[in-house]
């Protein structure tokens, strides 16, 4: 048993921000209020900090099966629990693509012995390759949470939409990575100065805004529940906000490298700063904050993407997109949004774990009696410099930033992930 003493916690499925007592019996919450301190095995003492549900990322790359150099589901979770997270969910693009049931129950049986919840979204379309949709109810059925073929568009809009009418059909939902390639010069650097300046054509946001707007219209015309994954340009930020107003079921993600940095980021930081999308401008930046505030964007999510030093120390053109976030998220968040004003801590929280679980129709953001323990416990006030990571990786442009709110113990299912030392 376990008690966690003067949290001030707050809870944004039940709207609550008071301090108080929780307790915990054999993994889940059995009371909140004001509880003694005699019997329990284990008691933190959680005065001056804030405590939430668990956080759970919709958007991670743990790289296994295949590439488990990079990262795997032990070292990710790992990564995750620090962060503050019991919850993720992982993408397809391994090797081999988690197309089918014997690699989607080859992460599940691995997940088992994390100390997080791993979760393993299955492909979209049959080896990436968008031409042919996989058994989505075979897939659902054996534990898959939702769809996505991320890192790569489906170009074929006619399977989209039928994609669309299955993932309505079986209530699932249908996370996409928005660029178009055509339209793509040079990934993982904007186009715009400083693409100019190094010499490449660079990603124009037109090719995320097509994407988006294609797939917005479809959400609109099918009813699906339809994921916009890491958005990064302003007008796309709008295409979303015009096609909720139209009654589509469209989420949208940000995350904290798109609502933190701009493209200006890639000249101190270089190949560390590459991602796709690429960070954009100031405009689009501010952009993202105004989606945030007006829940036109719902989710933060990192899109965790790591890869080796010797991979990303290479020429800019040649070197992979993608950085670490799963440890620097909430901070971030509270850095950029919170202490600034954008948000409050409760919908922080809401866009961290409550809407998370919605879109994947998952049942464990919130701290009351019966409900499974997964909780954050953090320190909104203390900094600290990022660094030091629990990911095999450390491909981030956050490295020696200073940062504020520190994650001091993740619990999962009533155990302790993660304790800062």
């Amino acid at each position: 048993m376990m008690l966690i003493k003067n949290g001030r916690l707050i809870n944004p499925a039940t709207n609550t921000d008071e301090v108080v007592d929780i307790a915990i019996k054999e993994g889940k919450i059995e009371k909140i209020g004001k509880i003694d301190e005699n019997g329990y095995e284990k008691i933190i003492d959680a005065e001056g900090m804030i405590v939430a549900p668990g956080l759970i990322d919709v958007h991670v790359h743990f790289r296994d099966p295949g590439f488990e150099y990079k990262e795997d589901i032990m070292t990710g979770a790992a990564s995750a629990a620090k962060g503050g997270f019991t919850t993720v969910v992982c993408m397809a693009n391994t090797k081999p693509v988690v197309d089918n049931e014997e690699v989607l129950r080859y992460v599940q049986n691995k997940a088992e012995n994390a100390p997080i919840n791993v979760l393993q979204a299955a492909a979209i379309t049959k080896g990436f390759m968008g031409k042919e949709l996989v058994d989505m109810k075979a897939l659902k059925e054996a534990g898959a949470p939702g769809f996505t073929d991320d890192g790569l568009p489906i170009n074929d809009t006619a399977l989209v939409m039928k994609a669309m009418e299955m993932a309505k059909e079986l209530d699932v939902p249908l996370s996409f990575h928005e660029e178009d390639p055509s339209l793509i010069g040079n990934p993982g650097v904007n186009a715009g100065k400083v693409s100019e300046e190094m010499g490449l054509p660079g990603a124009s946001n037109a090719a995320e805004d097509v994407m988006v707007a294609r797939d917005c219209m479809m959400a609109i015309k099918t009813g699906a529940k339809v994921d916009i994954q890491h958005i990064s340009s302003g007008v796309s930020v709008d295409m979303v906000r015009f096609a909720k107003s139209h009654g589509a079921r469209v989420y949208a993600e940000a995350s904290p490298h798109h609502f933190t940095l701009t493209e200006e980021a890639v000249r101190e930081h270089g190949t560390f700063a590459k991602m796709n999308p690429p960070l954009r401008t100031e405009w689009d930046r501010e952009k993202i904050i105004e989606g945030l505030k007006d829940d036109t964007i719902e989710i933060i999510a990192t899109d965790h993407a790591p890869h080796t030093n010797e991979e990303k120390n290479v020429e800019f053109r040649n070197a992979p997109s993608g950085i670490i976030g799963l440890e620097t998220s909430l901070a971030l968040g509270i850095t950029s949004l919170v202490k600034p004003g954008h948000l409050s801590y409760m919908k922080l929280m809401e866009k961290m774990s409550v809407k998370p679980a919605e879109l994947y129709n998952l049942k464990t953001a919130s701290i009351e009696p019966d409900m499974p323990a997964d909780i954050v416990i953090f320190n909104p006030d203390e900094k600290w410099t990022a660094g030091d990571y629990a990911s095999k990786a450390e491909n981030t442009p956050f490295t020696g930033m200073e940062l504020t709110g520190k994650v001091k113990y993740t619990i999962c299912a009533g155990n302790i992930a993660y304790m800062d030392k």
